[in-house]
């Protein structure tokens, strides 16, 4: 993902926590994601950056104010690259944030990278991103579900609140509040578990998941 920007577009470093990611941990606070992209910017040379920040909206919705500034830039042909810390950072849809890694930013000419998800538009090592898509779309609900009181005090009865069940799992047509198993699911969730287990990273396992057609 080296790559030397000299001309006059913009790289565009975008940064987003909401405060349930604050509740949780500050390791992706906007002054660590400021001064990791700045450490990364330095060392592969990239210049005329420019911050897009978005502090205390959820990864959920993409009418953000910073996002937004960003994307008029980017229609305005202004931006040449867009860095993330990492793709949660841009969003957690699974649909919307696709969208943009698949036909906004190369529709716009702009390059994309997510750092610590090893994404970069312009390279097709991308098997991975939309595995990593979904699990942060799963991320976003489960944390929903937490800051409510109501969903926790549902949550600690063993009761089941969210608007989808995790991957493996299908909700009681009985009652919408109990998970059973799905045994087809289960057997590819162990799959993957192994694979982890013994040694598999998990760009390999997504590429084998993706040549069994497993989406």
């Amino acid at each position: 993902m080296n790559g030397i920007v000299m001309n006059k577009k913009i790289t565009a470093l975008y940064c987003r926590i909401s405060r349930e990611d604050e509740l949780i941990t500050d390791s992706s606070s906007i002054e660590t994601q400021k001064a990791y992209l700045t450490r990364y910017t330095n060392k592969n040379k990239y210049y005329n950056t420019r911050f897009y920040i978005d502090d205390g909206y959820s990864g959920t919705n993409f009418e953000r104010p910073g996002f937004l500034e960003l994307k008029s830039d980017i229609e305005n042909e202004l931006v040449r690259t867009v860095i993330t810390k990492d793709l949660s950072r841009l969003g957690r849809d699974y649909l919307m944030t696709g969208y943009y890694i698949e036909h906004y930013f190369p529709s716009n000419d702009v390059r994309f990278i997510a750092i610590n998800d090893q994404v970069d538009t312009l390279t097709s090592d991308n098997d991975f991103a939309p595995f990593r898509n979904i699990m942060n779309e799963w991320y976003a609900r489960d944390i929903s579900k937490k800051i409510r009181s109501a969903y926790k005090t549902k949550a600690l009865n063993g009761e089941f609140t969210g608007a989808y069940p995790p991957y493996g799992y299908d909700k009681n047509p009985d009652n919408k509040h109990e998970l059973v198993i799905n045994s087809k699911k289960a057997l590819i969730v162990k799959q993957i578990y192994n694979l982890y287990l013994d040694g598999t990273s998990i760009y390999k396992i997504a590429r084998i998941l993706k040549e069994s057609k497993i989406y």
